[in-house]
């Protein structure tokens, strides 16, 4: 006796909805050169390429105030990466960006969850990080004290100076008067 089992139905791989978009900043220390930058650049591209991801947009944003310090580091140089790639492609690029000592923080999200990268249409200038140009940072940090309101602040500042309206002298409540008089009388 022989059983026939029902053939398995044959999956088809779809191309489309396999690659995602994504967006990575990534903040460098505020002391790191141009060849640094461009050195973990380098490296992210590399990943890409192995990972057969596809880089779409590099944008380099400049030093900027970081919302609250990290590592001891209150300004960051911020960089903007968009790619479209698959399965490991987003865990191989910031494996990439912790073996870097320049790299300080990095995040990445979603933005697209099916992208078929032959149609991707990519500006080769895009993909280029550039050169930085990174001016000298002319921002002196004001100490705490001062943060505080506990330093004078010198001869050149204006100070406020108490005048007549400063002061608040209340009128007098005829309603409260009126009570503290029949309080007497009684």
């Amino acid at each position: 006796m022989e059983v026939t089992t029902p053939a398995a139905p044959v999956r088809q791989e779809r191309t489309l909805g396999r690659d995602k978009e994504y967006e990575t900043i990534y903040i460098l220390r505020p002391d790191v050169d141009s060849e640094a930058a461009e050195r973990v650049q380098a490296r992210v591209a590399d990943a890409l390429e192995r990972e057969r991801g596809k880089l779409v947009k590099v944008e380099a944003w400049g030093r900027r105030k970081l919302a609250y310090p990290i590592g001891n580091q209150r300004r960051g140089v911020y960089v903007y990466m968009k790619f479209a790639g698959g399965g490991g492609l987003v865990a191989e690029v910031e494996r990439n960006l912790k073996l870097q000592d320049a790299v300080i923080k990095f995040m990445t999200v979603q933005t697209a969850a099916d992208v078929d990268l032959a149609t991707l249409q990519i500006d080769p200038e895009e993909t280029k990080l550039g050169k930085f140009e990174l001016q000298p940072e002319d921002e002196k940090e004001e100490s705490r004290e001062k943060q505080l309101g506990l330093i004078d602040p010198g001869p050149d500042m204006p100070r406020h100076r108490p005048e007549e309206a400063d002061y608040f002298e209340p009128e007098p409540d005829e309603g409260v008067e009126e009570a503290s008089t029949k309080e007497e009388e009684t």
